[in-house]
């Protein structure tokens, strides 16, 4: 995978326009001024409002099924804007992929 790398301050958002937060477990290694972001962190998301008939079926969580190939942090798999991530709703359907639509402009993976 290549492109910039993901950190915390990245803006990701799920395709129904749901904002998506990001709590990371790292806490060694920075990237553009903030932690990068992990494959394995909590990726939460808020304000999707996707619903399916009449029944609400909000995106909820992001589930990472392509992440950055060589570059880890406490070998765990970093992410980048290449990366391919699922929207999932709470009962784990896939919802559609995730936007990343901004992220730090400095560190590039390969």
């Amino acid at each position: 995978m290549a492109g910039n790398t993901l950190n915390v301050n990245a803006i990701l958002m799920c395709p129904h326009g749901g904002q998506v937060q990001i709590i990371s477990t790292n806490t060694r290694v920075k990237v553009g001024g903030a932690f990068a972001a992990l494959s394995s962190d909590q990726f939460l998301i808020s304000g999707c409002p996707f619903i399916i008939g009449l029944v609400p079926s909000p995106c909820m969580t992001v589930q990472w099924i392509l992440t950055d190939l060589r570059a880890k942090v406490n070998s765990t798999f970093t992410l980048s804007m290449s990366s391919v991530g699922l929207c999932l709703s709470a009962a784990q359907a896939p919802q559609g992929p995730v936007m990343i639509v901004n992220t730090q402009p400095r560190v590039k993976s390969q």
